[in-house]
């Protein structure tokens, strides 16, 4: 059993999504396990591949394919040593209230509920359940919007209703860790929060932590999965979308009190991050909010 303090990791959903999935054919240096925690609970699908689950105190292996659920806050490292042939891995992270806070507290979804509860310990899942569920997983990532969420909460019912599956971390060890661990990403996420709209060197957000540039770069991108820029030009155009949709400002005026100060490279990080211009953006939302 691992005696090393788990490192926390910070999950950030795509643009305009409740929740994160992803699928990869191929291990990429990047994403070379380690040991880890996040809130998100994680729903992993191996179709076929080989490699090591970890999951709290929990150690075995697998040698074809694997559906596992994890609890939130629950520690594991990474699960595929390496792919067969067509082999690929989708993982989708989600907090338990990314449908509101009282949503799975209705009657209607008591089930799921327990399937969270039941899912701290983590949650192995039969061939069966594999067979049926695992293929929709995998579709999943050709949906968006709504019917993202519909096809997302058919799987968790029918991971609810599984008759059968075996919990992996039943030892009793007390695994769970609170977010306090989260202290450096804490200043970092407050930090850009505060300053967006002005520039922010890789010395000035490294300082604040108390790390070199080298280290602060490896450190923001094991646990965000991001680089340092692309989450700070991230954060600048979720703001300037609010400022599209609520603010009659020109769209130049917009760019710079995001925090960029070139408007050619706004609207090709815009588009490129909402799929549309600002332009087109903006006047989809005057539609959608019924305005003329």
């Amino acid at each position: 059993m691992r005696n090393t303090k788990p490192t926390f990791e910070k999950i950030i959903p795509e643009f305009g999504e409740s929740f994160l999935i992803k699928q990869h054919k191929e291990l990429a240096d990047s994403k070379l396990p380690f040991w880890h925690f996040h809130p998100e609970l994680e729903l992993v699908y191996v179709n076929k591949g080989k490699g090591k689950r970890h999951i709290g105190s929990h150690l075995s292996y697998f040698n074809n394919s694997q559906l596992i659920l994890i609890g939130a806050s629950l520690p594991h490292s990474g699960f595929t040593d390496r792919f067969t042939a067509n082999g690929k891995e989708t993982i989708i992270q989600f907090k338990q209230d990314f449908l509101g806070e009282l949503f799975f507290n209705i009657p209607e979804m008591k089930k799921v509920k327990n399937l969270f509860e039941k899912a701290k310990k983590g949650i192995l899942f039969n061939i069966e359940t594999k067979a049926s569920v695992g293929p929709k997983i995998e579709d999943l990532i050709n949906y968006q919007g709504i019917d993202r969420i519909l096809k997302f909460i058919e799987i968790l019912k029918e991971l609810a209703l599984a008759p059968n599956y075996t919990l992996l971390n039943v030892d009793g060890f007390a695994f769970e860790v609170e977010p306090q661990d989260n202290n450096k990403i804490d200043i970092i996420f407050g930090f850009v929060r505060k300053n967006f709209t002005q520039q922010i060197t890789l010395d000035e957000i490294s300082e604040k932590v108390s790390m070199t540039v080298p280290a602060f770069c490896r450190y923001f991108k094991k646990v965000t999965g991001k680089t340092f820029t692309q989450f700070v030009n991230e954060f600048r155009i979720v703001h300037a979308t609010k400022l599209l949709a609520e603010n009659p400002t020109s769209i130049t005026d917009i760019c710079f009190e995001s925090g960029f100060n070139n408007f050619s490279h706004f609207n090709k990080l815009f588009k490129k991050f909402t799929g549309k211009s600002p332009l087109k953006y903006r006047n989809e939302m005057k539609q959608l909010l019924g305005e003329k």
